[in-house]
């Protein structure tokens, strides 16, 4: 017997509604439609830290470094900034734009310190975390 003819003779024997359950449950409308207060937002639905740094960004702030850091032109009386919550940071200096080797020195807190290769001068500053 074809599935054609076995589909005819379920749908004469038995109500429409039991016969096609699948049919009948997507053929409702949808309940969360745009007038039932439509798709939440990105800060309707944030939680947790992804919420504070939504909040921080929308008045302006930046809570976690997202954004990227000032340039500065790296010299002596205008190092680059170094936020720490710590004294001290290891900092990772990129000595050319197209080199891959990283070189790593020590940052200390109070005092401009300055890359052993390339002589790019560094400056931690103290960071107060959000609360």
């Amino acid at each position: 017997m074809s599935s054609y003819r076995f589909l005819q003779l379920v749908s004469r024997s038995v109500p429409r509604a039991a016969a096609y359950p699948r049919a009948v449950y997507l053929s409702r409308p949808c309940v969360r439609a745009m007038s039932a207060g439509g798709i939440p937002t990105d800060e309707e639905q944030a939680t947790g830290l992804e919420r504070k740094v939504l909040t921080g960004l929308k008045k302006g702030e930046d809570p976690f470094n997202v954004h990227k850091p000032k340039a500065y032109p790296g010299t002596k009386e205008n190092p680059h900034i170094v936020p720490s919550i710590n004294k001290q940071r290891i900092v990772g200096c990129i000595c050319e734009e197209d080199n891959s080797q990283i070189i790593w020195f020590w940052a200390h807190e109070g005092q401009v310190d300055r890359c052993p290769q390339c002589g790019a001068h560094y400056k931690l500053v103290p960071y107060e975390l959000p609360h």
